[in-house]
């Protein structure tokens, strides 16, 4: 697989200190850019499909005029953490 570039960054000097200061032992400018920049996609991807997810749950309950109250799911949400809870004891 062919590998690509992305254009080049120009930064004030102060946030290539703070960022050369953070790096891991053996780690390098580059490695910390390219794991930067796949931890910022994949995070977007996560918002987008949250997003997404929520307009087609209003979507079906605008269709179906079934909603819930926010005592009713903050109640079973709360039973779901418990639960949670007891398995990993």
């Amino acid at each position: 697989m062919k590998t690509a570039t992305i254009p080049a960054l120009r930064v004030e000097p102060k946030l290539r200190e703070a960022a050369q200061s953070v790096l891991a032992t053996g780690e390098t400018l580059s490695s910390f850019l390219e794991e930067s920049l796949r931890a910022n996609i994949e995070r977007r991807l996560y918002s987008q499909a949250f997003i997404a997810r929520g307009i087609a749950s209003r979507d079906e309950a605008q269709a179906t005029q079934e909603y819930y109250s926010a005592d009713s799911v903050m109640s079973e949400l709360d039973d779901i953490y418990k639960q949670a809870l007891k398995q990993t004891l």
